[in-house]
């Protein structure tokens, strides 16, 4: 039997986590311990339930407690449900349910670099990508593409914020993932030293002159390889592509010059990660 709460006034304290809390603040909810983050609807939730993170408590509109939610809830029927009619759950969060669902999750505490790229051949690197709709397809690409884990600089959008995990389709927290440090510093020089010291060789996502085509052979030979993207019309910072050993072009026709950085990221991943 699930723990089903009606909800009669948008202001308890139980509901802040869900109207009233940003994004950074549920990320330091439980400070020094990891916080807390939003997921939306059964397929996410699903996911990181699968991948062993713990729900704080729902958040589901009425018609599908007994529906979609219904596999979900019945595994957890101590946590409670709090919910009411989709009107009253889009004053209260400002946005429109996706599937009716959110929880509030518990993080977990990440892995190290070195632990998720210890057998790994293929990853992705995200410098600085701060929109969560790019990062969340870019894990999206990276889980269909052979990706076998993803760095992120200090400058990137959280993985786990509602957005990037949605649209992710919860591949987030199928494709093992961790920040390169928490220090902005530590990029370009020290990120780039680890990885290679870890065995990869390093290509720059960006058009330059002196830059070889993603088909060159050479890539594809490379044992291990570490694809490098860069943030949103900046591109990667000028010290990333010279520190790299390659500078890596996709091939473009009328005149394009760039690509989305998320569908810069299905090409390269298409191309590189077989």
């Amino acid at each position: 039997m699930c723990h089903i709460i009606e909800i009669t006034d948008l202001m308890v304290p139980e509901l802040d986590i869900y109207a009233r809390l940003t994004e950074n603040q549920l990320y330091h909810y439980y400070e020094p311990a990891p916080g807390l983050f939003i997921t939306e609807s059964p397929k996410v939730i699903t996911r990181a339930l699968n991948a062993g993170y713990q729900p704080e408590s729902f958040l589901v509109e009425r018609k599908h407690i007994h529906r979609e939610a219904a596999q979900i809830l019945s595994r957890f029927p101590d946590i409670p449900v709090y919910t009411a009619d989709f009107e009253l759950l889009t004053r209260l969060t400002g946005y429109q349910l996706t599937r009716g669902m959110l929880c509030a999750m518990k993080r977990l505490s990440l892995p190290t670099v070195t632990d998720i790229c210890q057998d790994a051949k293929r990853i992705a690197i995200l410098e600085n990508v701060m929109n969560p709709t790019n990062v969340g397809a870019i894990f999206r690409s990276a889980a269909a593409l052979n990706m076998d884990a993803v760095l992120l600089t200090p400058g990137c959008c959280d993985p786990l914020y509602r957005r990037s995990a949605r649209v992710s389709m919860g591949t987030v927290f199928q494709v093992p993932w961790t920040y390169l440090g928490e220090d902005t510093t530590i990029w370009p020089q020290e990120g780039l030293a680890q990885l290679k010291q870890l065995g990869f060789r390093t290509a720059a996502m960006a058009l330059c002159e002196d830059s070889v085509s993603i088909d060159d052979p050479g890539l594809l030979q490379e044992e291990k390889l570490a694809i490098i993207l860069g943030t949103e019309g900046d591109g990667l910072c000028a010290q990333t592509i010279a520190d790299c050993d390659y500078t890596v072009r996709i091939p473009m026709a009328h005149g394009v010059d760039s690509l989305n950085v998320a569908a810069a990221s299905a090409v390269a991943f298409w191309q590189l990660g077989r």
